[in-house]
């Protein structure tokens, strides 16, 4: 499918993340060595955690465990980029407004590389490359169908007008290498009677199989991730939104 752009583009960040074999040298001098690599292109640091989910099935406790995971992130001047950095991971993330993907990826690779110059990392245990967008659709009563190919189905014996939802599927891909989480999930309305619909449109291409992927096939891992989740999105979408994202057109 032929790459389309738009002027109101709905995206407003997308991450590409990897996570690595562990690796017991590890030591919180990394991500100062990498920062020295690429701190030419991101040259503000600072620290964040992330939030953990882990379930428990023990005989002393059972359900979500929750914990927290040090990281360091390095930010391009305008904070609209960054490289994030912690235990066996590395992300590139980019913020809206989204530059295009042949700007994406290098920045991705400059992370990526220097990450491996410094750690040296074995081998990969997962890589996702998630896309997130959001949609304003204007007016109060707007049927879906005229928007969206993905969205809830309401069988005609049901009431058609509701309110909030979630629907997702996953769809295997690469004889089941890898999957695609696919999710639409309506925004509350501050002010029903003037606010135009929201919605959140996410798409996450994961590598389902550990070390499935060498090191060296990483960018083609990537390569081929952004072309099945470009795909899904343009199936994802009529082109009355198309019209309201401004399709460049030639």
């Amino acid at each position: 499918m032929t790459s389309k752009k738009y002027r109101k583009s709905p995206i407003v960040e997308a991450i590409c993340e990897f996570q690595f074999d562990e690796n017991p040298s590890f030591d919180s001098a990394i991500p100062g060595l990498v920062y020295e690599k690429i701190r030419t292109t991101f040259p503000i640091l600072r620290q964040a955690t992330r939030v953990t989910v882990s379930v428990s099935a023990t005989s002393q406790e059972v359900g979500p465990q929750f914990g927290t995971v040090p990281l360091m992130q390095f930010l391009r001047k305008d904070e609209k980029a960054l490289i994030q950095v912690g235990s066996n991971l590395l992300s590139a993330n980019v913020l809206r407004p989204y530059p295009s993907w042949q700007k994406f990826l290098p920045l991705i690779k400059r992370g990526f590389n220097a990450y491996r110059e410094v750690v040296a990392p074995i081998g990969i245990q997962r890589i996702g490359l998630r896309y997130i967008n959001h949609i304003e659709i204007p007016g109060q009563n707007i049927n879906l169908e005229d928007y969206l190919e993905f969205r809830p189905f309401v069988g005609l014996k049901l009431p058609q007008d509701f309110g909030t939802f979630v629907a997702g599927i996953q769809v295997p891909y690469e004889e089941s290498r890898d999957i695609l989480n696919l999710q639409l999930v309506s925004l509350p309305r501050p002010n029903i009677s003037t606010d135009n619909a929201a919605m959140i449109l996410s798409l996450d291409y994961v590598l389902l199989k550990p070390k499935e992927v060498a090191l060296d096939e990483a960018f083609k891992w990537v390569d081929i991730a952004h072309s099945h989740i470009e795909d899904v999105f343009e199936a994802c979408i009529t082109q009355k939104l198309r019209d309201l994202f401004k399709e460049v057109t030639k």
